[in-house]
């Protein structure tokens, strides 16, 4: 274990005590109860709002850096980062007082090379598809082989104990993989372009690399469960799928051991969204499907409009809980479809926060939202914000906004979060228009 020097040690213990005492706030304990109401499909007091700031979380920090020493930065960066987004954005995050270790975690690849070439903006980059004819070149792919790194994994996990362990939880919390969503990985082998012609020039060989790519995330999956690297994920400690939160009752909290059955499972198809829902369905769900039933609970979605393929998902994947509602989705046939059976996780237009700030604009975005959804479980997770222009008042504005037009579609008893009554007299969540 380093050596800590005392100054580094009191900035670490200091800024976990003001945690602590922002998440026994009653604001974030009320938070943490709703987001579990919500996402076990129970009536929540209103909808809830949440900022993710990711690319503007530098505007946001401004000129708050890290002053331990470098192997403490992780520690330090994510305490600092919690408290200015509780204090300042005041949102309904349902922030845990916990310190989240993850395992490390290594893998060999694909036995491809795929050289990224980057710019000098905010990380977009092109990159040459190795896989060119699949007949040939498929056989060229390895399933990946992974390892993890105990010792030093062991060693992060006392150090934060020693450090913050009498006043925040420090715990296993890993999250090896964002999504079994597959299309993500496919074009990287294969291109953006080439995975739609694919589809006419050679449905085989497509089939045959979806098929593979499925394979290669089931053995990876099969892995983790084997070296009882799992933990839960849906204690608040961290967000799920696209944008939200998934405390429930549903999953039992494990600090180890965990099964993906009991565990927060998450599939987008974000760069098919031009693809028809009848090539989507041959191509790309039915190798989604497997994986995702595995989870003990599932979260689709992304960027996406998915009102087109979102029956035939709810079909094939029975423990579906939430599904991201993108800013160009169609509300009204999402709402209509899911009919109180999924969380509607609404991701509003981030650029009426990030270009030019347009309050009228961001209000009936809320509002069309609250009009559009009806009585069904529902959450607005402001996210994608890539630039707030230097100007982090924005984003704490728009929680004030969209609270206040909650509050005006309550009054008008367009409250999304209150149960219209079923003809028995019994409230149920999600009836509604």
């Amino acid at each position: 274990m380093p050596t800590i020097s005392p100054t580094d040690r009191a900035t670490l213990r200091s800024l976990a005590a003001r945690y602590r005492d922002i998440c026994a706030s009653d604001q974030v304990r009320w938070s943490r109860q709703q987001w579990q109401r919500l996402v076990d499909l129970q009536p929540t007091e209103r909808p809830l709002v949440a900022v993710q700031p990711e690319g503007a979380t530098a505007e946001l920090m401004g000129d708050e850096r890290c002053t331990c020493a470098p192997e403490l930065h992780g520690i330090e960066k994510g305490l600092r980062e919690r408290i200015r987004r509780a204090e300042f954005l005041q949102d309904d995050t349902p922030w845990t007082p916990t310190v989240d270790i993850q395992w490390r975690v290594k893998d060999t690849g694909w036995g491809v090379d795929i050289p990224q070439h980057h710019g000098d903006n905010r990380g977009s980059f092109v990159w040459e598809p190795p896989l060119k004819d699949l007949q040939k070149d498929l056989a060229r792919l390895r399933h990946r082989e992974f390892s993890v790194d105990r010792a030093s994994s062991d060693a992060e996990l006392a150090l934060a104990q020693d450090l913050v362990g009498d006043l925040l939880t420090v715990q296993r919390r890993h999250c090896g993989f964002w999504t079994v969503g597959l299309t993500i990985d496919v074009i990287r082998l294969v291109g953006l372009e080439q995975l739609m012609t694919l589809m006419y020039d050679d449905p085989e060989g497509l089939h045959a690399l979806m098929a593979w790519m499925r394979d290669d995330y089931a053995q990876m999956m099969d892995w983790y469960e084997r070296e009882g690297l799992l933990t839960s994920n849906h204690d608040c400690s961290f967000g799920i799928g696209s944008g939200a939160y998934g405390p429930t009752t549903t999953l039992p909290v494990l600090d180890r051991g965990a099964t993906f059955a009991q565990r927060w499972g998450f599939a987008e198809s974000q760069e098919t969204v031009g693809v028809s829902p009848k090539l989507f369905q041959k191509f790309i769900l039915p190798y989604q499907v497997p994986l995702m039933r595995r989870f003990g609970l599932a979260y689709y979605g992304c960027c996406e409009g998915v009102e087109r393929r979102l029956a035939m998902i709810m079909a094939e994947v029975p423990n579906l809980r939430v599904v991201s509602m993108a800013p160009w989705a169609d509300q009204e046939k999402m709402a209509a479809i899911s009919d109180g059976k999924l969380v509607l996780a609404r991701k509003p237009n981030p650029t009426l926060v990030c270009g030019e700030f347009r309050e009228p604009d961001i209000r009936e975005d809320i509002a069309t939202t609250l009009r559009l959804c009806g009585h069904r479980p529902l959450c607005f997770v402001l996210k994608d914000t890539h630039t707030v222009q230097g100007e982090p008042w924005r984003l704490r504005r728009w929680v004030e906004l969209a609270r206040e037009e909650i509050a005006l579609a309550k009054d008008r008893g367009l409250n999304p979060a209150v149960p219209k009554p079923r003809r028995d007299g019994v409230p149920r969540s999600g009836d509604g228009a």
